[in-house]
């Protein structure tokens, strides 16, 4: 995985942050991204989208915000798209935008490790947990079922093994005695659009980075993850 773009932020910081965003549903955190760079708050240029269902509503929000979009869901025949099929477009693709960084916002097709190792920008990931805790799929109804009295999401680097790559930023609140994984899901929601923006503008300023050599500089920052600390 390249991470060139990434490692020399501090010379070029006056250069907006090159983002690719992959998606496959409504496209909330996506919109969050798009206002705060709409609105001058966030220095970064939304490349493109890349979604792997044609019914995803982040296409009509990208398609309304003038970015991009290529929708890779099924082959001409009207069969749905293998993942190495869908892998080998998105490569292409991403070659041809240059992205500085590709952000998984509620994607939810599991790639590749060849796929990973050899994208052309660091890959980050929205996870509606605290990792390490609670990797995979339905998070908010396991926390209820376990009692957790704490609940949140992280952002995490991806990497082969799924949802255990170094967790970058993480977003937290406590589980009432009354919420549902409805409820929850809600109320995570309500952080992840706080913490994405956050840890983008982190990475756009150069105060957090993604080294992936293996040089003499640390790979991250030593206290990670850094927490958002929101009253809700």
């Amino acid at each position: 995985m390249s991470s060139t773009s990434l490692k020399s932020r501090a010379s070029s910081i006056s250069e907006p942050l090159r983002v690719a965003v992959l998606v496959s549903g409504s496209g909330s955190n996506l919109q969050v991204l798009i206002d705060a760079m709409q609105a001058g708050e966030l220095p970064i240029e939304i490349v493109g989208v890349i979604s792997n269902r044609e019914d995803a509503y982040a296409i009509t929000r990208a398609t309304d915000a003038d970015i991009p979009v290529v929708v890779l869901s099924h082959v001409a025949s009207g069969k749905r798209m293998g993942i190495k099929t869908f892998e080998t477009h998105a490569s292409a693709q991403l070659q041809d935008w240059q992205p500085d960084l590709i952000v998984l916002a509620g994607f939810m097709r599991v790639l590749s490790s060849n796929f990973i190792h050899h994208a052309i920008a660091p890959m980050i990931n929205l996870h509606p947990s605290l990792l390490p805790a609670y990797k995979g799929l339905d998070t908010h109804q396991r926390v209820i079922q376990a009692g957790e009295r704490h609940h949140g999401c992280s952002i995490h680097v991806v990497t082969a093994e799924l949802d255990a790559g170094a967790v970058l930023t993480r977003a937290l609140l406590e589980v009432n005695l009354k919420d549902t994984a409805d409820s929850l899901q809600v109320r995570v929601q309500k952080l992840e659009h706080q913490l994405l923006p956050w840890t983008i503008l982190l990475l756009a300023k150069g105060v957090l980075t993604l080294n992936t050599d293996s040089s003499d500089d640390a790979n991250y920052l030593p206290a990670l993850p850094l927490t958002l600390h929101i009253d809700q």
